[in-house]
């Protein structure tokens, strides 16, 4: 279905007018005829329809803010959309449509300045939806879920996807609730994507599917993954008239039941890599030490005594501990 955009109707103000002048001149007409007893006469009962029905005229009076779009039906058929801010007439028969107005997501816009009001108040009192399709940037922050990684672990992660609507003839007849189509299509999306990825860099894991081993992860190369993310979101969408402008991953963590393990698994490597640089560390400084000793001949160390040198030299370098001196005043050998 294609969208037909009323751009020719923001006549409102002089309809408005119109009626609003009307109602005292039939008012005053009709007093004329009553006056010369001519009441039954077919002007005098048009004049008293009017009075009576006049006013269903005002139905058709529709006010449209920017970024906003209100989509008619007239009679079970599209009448056609109001998208550019305006006071506009239809036909007083035209119902608007939006079949999303009491949907409430975790999201911008779903909650207005009354409800928050209500809310804070602690008072109850119904609030019409409104039939108003808001064109703005919109914010979904759906709710965490957990997933299992191509590795198997279970995390938890939760993206904030926006998104805005550009053809409001499809958002409202091509799906049934374009809310909760989209937030639906984000949850399918990002159990699609992060199953791909492991949580931390993996030995033998292709992520781009050229069958060739890499270093993504879901921690390291979070702008890629939400790049796929939103790619993978608009391919969904598209035929509900919603553009996808961004998708962001806002939290991402181990789920609770492996987090305390896979805290002492990184622990323990930090703990070796940290070991491992000490090492390398004390044994260019072991050797260093040799080197100028040779070179200056200052002291002429055996093998032996060399391997206890080195030893000493490790322990020293390595050790968790300072280490506390012993002053030799023998002889060395």
């Amino acid at each position: 279905m294609e969208e037909k955009v009323l751009s020719k109707k923001q006549n409102g103000m002089l309809m408005l007018i119109l009626i609003v002048i009307s109602y005292p001149l039939a008012f005053l007409a009709l007093m004329i005829y009553w006056n010369i007893s001519v009441l039954f006469m077919p002007v005098s009962i048009i004049l008293v329809l009017w009075l009576a029905l006049g006013w269903l005229l005002c139905f058709g009076l529709k006010v449209v803010k920017p970024q906003e779009a209100l989509v008619l039906t007239l009679f079970g058929k599209y009448y056609g959309t109001l998208k550019d801010a305006g006071f506009y007439y239809v036909n007083p028969f035209c119902i608007a449509v939006n079949p999303a107005a009491k949907t409430k997501l975790s999201q911008s816009g779903d909650v207005s300045d009354v409800e928050v009001a209500q809310v804070k108040s602690g008072t109850q009192v119904p609030v019409m939806p409104k039939k108003h399709i808001s064109l703005k940037v919109m914010t979904l922050s759906n709710s965490r879920q957990k997933i299992n990684d191509c590795l198997g672990n279970p995390i938890e992660i939760s993206i904030a996807v926006m998104w805005r609507i550009v053809d409001t003839a499809k958002a409202v007849f091509t799906v049934d609730n374009y809310k909760e189509y989209l937030s639906l299509q984000c949850d399918s999306a990002l159990r699609n994507i992060v199953r791909i990825y492991p949580y931390d860099v993996a030995p033998n894991v292709d992520t781009t599917g050229d069958g060739i081993a890499d270093e993504g992860s879901l921690r390291g190369s979070s702008e890629l993954v939400a790049q796929r993310i939103k790619e993978e979101i608009q391919s969904k969408v598209a035929d509900a008239g919603i553009e996808i402008l961004d998708a962001r991953i806002t939290y991402l963590a181990y789920a609770p039941e492996i987090a305390a393990v896979m805290l002492q698994r990184q622990q323990a490597s930090a703990i070796i890599d940290a070991r491992k640089m000490i090492v390398d560390g004390a044994v260019g400084m072991v050797e260093m030490a040799l080197d100028r000793l040779n070179e200056k001949q200052t002291v002429v160390l055996d093998e032996e005594r060399k391997a206890a040198m080195v030893s000493n030299l490790l322990v020293v370098l390595c050790g968790n501990k300072d280490a506390q001196p012993i002053v030799n005043s023998g002889s060395l050998y």
